[in-house]
């Protein structure tokens, strides 16, 4: 057995963004996954591209089989169906309406397979007046409230790239729910629909502060909180050689930690707790920070709990001792790949390989699966 869902089969249609992030995670943790592609000449891009790369830097189809199916023809959709057949699991990304135009529709394949978990990812899910309107990562963290918090006091909020709406809200939330859709289905004998829309996830991901503010500890207003850059203890700052390195010391004793290695006479400095005096401590902070490089710092608070860590680049990231020793990343013909995750000391998961950019014949996999 490689990773915890050994065994477990999954066919999803071929998409971007959160869907093929969702496989990935199934696939690391040893899922068979197979990915149905259009055939190249009924492609827009050709199907050796994705977003612009080469198949073997588009890491989130590692551990993942194609194959080149023409969903235009009869043929073409009955052979994904008693792929299905086979399956525990069917993934599509499609504005709702499109999979049911095609004959892949939860009705049609959970007829078929009373057990199937049928997931369906899209932006704003499968109900509501934007169901079936375009957006991007960004469109769900504004629509969610997210985005709005997501600045320093005084100016506009700035997206986090789409870590948020794509990955986890979107495909980390997905995986989730098809495991436990999957976990339901094999005590029961019976599959489920699951609806998952990126906006419903980066929603659930505001859960705690949706309790701060009910309780009056966080404010509406972005930059004046704890952890959105107003406290001057949790913030990053600009150093000597103009790199860069982050504070999170927000608990007393480690705050205490991170003003005593600044090495600065702090005799009438502000309170930590003191709001109004947020902006004289920060400056404080800044100045104090820019006395010295990014390295010479973190070789300061090395060792400490002043919770002080140096801004790495990700070529940074790989190299440093304790990303190496835990093998956070591994180089795989030269591309850097993040290592799966979470961790499991019995099962292990599937260790990460170059993507396959060859495509494998729909008959062989209908072979290998189950013959219909």
């Amino acid at each position: 057995m490689t990773g915890p869902l050994a065994g477990v089969r999954v066919v999803a249609l071929h998409g971007m963004g959160p869907t093929p992030f969702a496989c990935m995670l199934l696939a690391d943790l040893g899922a068979d996954v197979v990915r149905v592609v259009r055939p190249p000449n009924r492609q827009s891009r050709a199907l050796t591209q994705t977003d612009g790369m080469a198949p073997e830097h588009d890491l989130a189809n590692r551990g993942v089989t194609s194959t080149a199916v023409d969903l235009k023809s009869p043929d073409g959709v009955e052979g994904v169906r008693c792929l299905v057949d086979a399956a525990d699991v069917f993934v599509e990304g499609y504005r709702p309406g499109v999979a049911e135009r095609l004959g892949l529709g939860p009705d049609e394949l959970r007829r078929r397979c009373p057990a199937l978990v049928y997931a369906r990812l899209t932006g704003y899910g499968q109900s509501g007046p934007l169901a079936h309107q375009a957006g991007h990562d960004i469109n769900y963290l504004a629509q969610s409230g997210a985005l709005h918090a997501m600045a320093r006091r005084g100016e506009a909020p700035t997206p986090p790239i789409n870590l948020l709406g794509d990955y986890a809200g979107g495909g980390l939330m997905a995986a989730f729910g098809i495991v436990s859709a999957v976990l339901a289905a094999r005590a029961c004998g019976q599959g489920q629909v699951l609806d998952a829309a990126m906006l419903d996830g980066v929603a659930v991901l505001t859960t705690k502060i949706q309790g701060l503010r009910a309780a009056g500890l966080y404010s509406d207003e972005p930059g004046t909180n704890d952890l959105d850059s107003g406290a001057p203890f949790y913030d990053t700052y600009r150093c000597a050689d103009g790199r860069y390195v982050a504070v999170g010391a927000l608990e007393p004793d480690f705050y205490a930690e991170f003003v005593k290695g600044l090495g600065v006479d702090t005799d009438g400095w502000p309170e930590q707790e003191d709001r109004p005096a947020w902006p004289r401590l920060r400056e404080l902070i800044a100045d104090a920070l820019a006395t010295r490089t990014r390295d010479e710092w973190a070789a300061v608070y090395a060792g400490t709990d002043a919770c002080v860590s140096p801004v790495l680049t990700f070529d940074e990231a790989a190299e440093h001792p304790h990303n190496t020793e835990r093998e956070v990343f591994r180089d795989v013909d030269g591309i850097l790949h993040p290592m799966p995750a979470p961790r499991f000391d019995t099962t292990g998961c599937r260790a990460p390989a170059a993507p396959s950019p060859a495509t494998v014949e729909l008959a062989d996999l209908l072979r290998a699966w189950a013959p219909c």
